[in-house]
């Protein structure tokens, strides 16, 4: 049977492609041909239509909407989250080929064009809370990985041209600077430009976090008050609390008044005057008088209280960080612990030695702990595991070098407690060693790739190091005990086995 798929996740990194390569072995180890589009955060190259055309079913493993739905219409298909193709791609397999068979159910709606969610209305409220999130989270991270790293970059060539001096100089660098004598030839200009670069796209956090939490409650027409929400939330200082806010606020209002009865000479102004003028009033208006202060006196006191932490309390604060990131490996608990990190780096005014750089170098080396560990314990043990866990080993290599920890799930998926076990334990010794060493990094994403970025970086990749050690170290010794058991148990089998054949004998 020919089938073709589609696969995305809400941050498109990691699970697209782990369910693109799923399902295409489960459909070989099947007998079946299956080919994957991706539509991930590097993009995706269509399928080309005469695939598509002798196509028996589709499968959908995605978590946003698929873009082009039309293109499958009138064939046969099933839709899956992608972590169901992740987990189970045998039996997202069998369910299509089930599909495909009964001839239901047949035909989709073309999905509506332009940039699109996925939110399951069924679901329950706290799954609708964390997908509206993950939807604005998803969104603004590129944003938090151009400017950090350009942030980065610009402090390296400052330090390399003028010294410890130059990293503070260089924030000092006027803009119009830039715009009238920008010198080729001068080391402090570069890091100039790459510093104001990386510091205009920081400033879309907020906005972008907002209006992509808005759009994902009420679709196109909370971006506009979403999004302006987020800039007022910049403005009255009250960062990313202020920014969750005021994207669930524009959302819900959004929602509301797209939903009123208006004559219908009135609907064709409705989304582009009525809807986005009253919502942004409002919102603006909620902001600035009524609670746009109490939440900036909020985060001043958060932020107050991060740079206040020191000692055993920033290490407790680093296992724990490392526990979470290291527990679903992707998942909600994971994402809780990323999101707390990467939105620290929008918070405004850090001095460059903040403990938001120390947090985000924290949950990055953790992350990278459990894929690193697997890939580890395969190589060292390699009877523990079978030939389909030892190859998930080989590319977990590089997935926990680029901070993926999604490489550890079809270990996890196999063997639950034993690999989850291991991972928290060796994942928030990670967390803990970061911030006991001190290592900051204000790039929120790329492993040992933004090596040069993270400062004292022996520390970090010998944290790193220490973790996949021990968790790998734990695990074969849970899955070592479980192999003495099972051994046990066949020859206490055995051994009952031969009594009762000389019963008989004897009788």
């Amino acid at each position: 049977m020919k089938l073709v798929a589609v696969s995305s996740c809400p941050t498109g990194i990691a699970h697209t492609y782990m369910a693109a390569e799923a399902l295409e072995q489960a459909g070989k180890a099947a007998g079946h041909e299956v080919h994957v589009e991706t539509q991930g955060a590097a993009g995706s190259t269509p399928l080309d239509p005469a695939i598509i055309a002798a196509a028996d079913g589709v499968i959908y493993a995605a978590d946003l909407e698929v873009k082009d739905k039309g293109r499958f219409a009138g064939k046969p298909f099933i839709d899956v989250g992608v972590k169901k193709a992740v987990h189970d791609a045998p039996g997202v397999i069998a369910a299509a080929v089930a599909a495909v068979e009964a001839g239901v159910p047949a035909g989709s709606a073309p999905a509506p064009t332009g940039l699109t969610t996925k939110v399951d209305r069924n679901a329950g409220v706290g799954t609708r809370i964390r997908q509206w999130l993950m939807t604005g989270v998803s969104y603004m991270i590129p944003f938090v990985a151009a400017g950090g790293i350009l942030i980065a970059l610009g402090f390296m060539v400052a330090q390399f041209a003028a010294g410890s001096d130059g990293v503070i100089a260089v924030t000092k660098v006027p803009v119009t600077h830039l715009l009238n004598d920008f010198s080729v030839a001068s080391g402090m200009d570069w890091a100039a430009l790459l510093f104001q670069t990386g510091a205009i796209a920081f400033g879309f956090l907020v906005p972008i976090l907002s209006g992509f939490i808005a759009y994902a409650i009420a679709d196109r027409p909370g971006l506009v008050p979403g999004i302006v929400g987020g800039a007022v939330s910049v403005a009255v200082g009250a960062g990313f609390l202020g920014g969750l806010v005021t994207g669930f606020m524009a959302g819900f209002l959004a929602l509301w008044i797209s939903r009123w009865k208006v004559p219908k000479g009135v609907r064709g102004v409705m989304p582009v005057v009525v809807i986005p003028l009253l919502s942004t009033f409002v919102v603006g208006l909620v902001m600035f008088v009524i609670i746009g202060q109490p939440i900036a006196s909020l985060m001043s006191g958060l932020s107050s209280w991060l740079n206040g932490l020191s000692g055993s309390n920033l290490v407790l604060l680093g296992a724990l960080l490392g526990a979470m990131m290291g527990f679903d490996l992707g998942g909600p608990i994971n994402k809780v612990a990323y999101t707390f990190a990467v939105t620290g780096l929008a918070t405004q005014g850090l001095a460059t030695d903040a403990v938001q750089y120390r947090i985000m170098a924290a949950v990055m080396a953790a992350g990278m702990v459990a894929p690193l560990a697997m890939a580890l314990a395969t190589v060292v043990r390699k009877r523990l595991f079978t030939h389909a866990e030892r190859e998930n080993g080989k590319a977990a290599w590089l997935l926990g070098l680029s901070f993926i920890s999604e490489g550890a799930i079809p270990f996890a998926a196999a063997d639950p407690w034993r690999v989850i076990v291991s991972s928290l334990i060796g994942s928030s010794a990670t967390g803990a060693l970061v911030m006991a060493a001190g290592s900051a990094q204000r790039a929120p994403h790329g492993g040992i790739w933004v090596l040069p970025l993270i400062s004292n970086p022996i520390a970090f990749l010998g944290s790193v190091a220490v973790g996949m050690a021990i968790s790998a170290a734990v695990v074969i010794a849970l899955k070592s005990a479980r192999t003495n058991e099972f051994v046990l148990a066949e020859q206490a089998a055995d051994a009952e086995a031969d009594a009762q054949a000389l019963v008989p004998a004897a009788a």
